[in-house]
């Protein structure tokens, strides 16, 4: 069996502006802080992603370029507003040869997704900036749970 990592990231804080559209809203002055807080911590934990799959948004885009600045980024519509059904669907269709693979989102889906691969022991919350380490064992077509490894949060550190 080959052991895979999958990091789900929610996106750091965005701002809140009337008039702006929900995709069109940047990261706050603290949420771009917590980005490079995520970049470090990720670092620290030797993860280095073969791909990260993004939501389109402007602050899953701000997130993933500050928090993972040298990674290749696939920006994935069908992630914004996404279900976790959705969510594993998409991560369901990764390249094989991905061995490390980083899912940049949004809650409720991003949360959700993580409780229901471990069956609802990681249920810890999921506040802007935060993320989830999991291994899952075989192959990314056949994920359907997965182990906890490590969490962060920006607001936990």
């Amino acid at each position: 069996m080959t052991a895979r990592t999958l990091v789900v990231l929610r996106h750091a804080k965005a701002v809140s502006a009337a008039g702006l559209a929900d995709r069109e809203r940047p990261l706050s002055k603290d949420g771009e802080h917590d980005a490079h807080k995520v970049a470090k911590a990720l670092a620290g934990l030797d993860l280095r992603p073969d791909l990260v799959v993004c939501s389109p948004s402007v602050r899953t885009r701000q997130t993933a370029g500050l928090a993972l600045p040298d990674a290749d980024v696939l920006f994935e519509p069908a992630i914004y507003e996404a279900y976790p059904d959705e969510l594993l669907t998409l991560i369901r269709r990764s390249d094989p040869q991905v061995r490390t693979l980083v899912l940049v989102g949004h809650n409720p889906g991003v949360q959700e997704l993580v409780r229901e691969l471990t069956k609802g022991d990681d249920d810890t919350g999921f506040s802007p900036g935060a993320f989830a380490v999991i291994e899952v064992d075989g192959e990314w077509a056949e994920l359907d749970a997965g182990r906890v490894v490590a969490r962060w949060s920006p607001k936990g550190h």
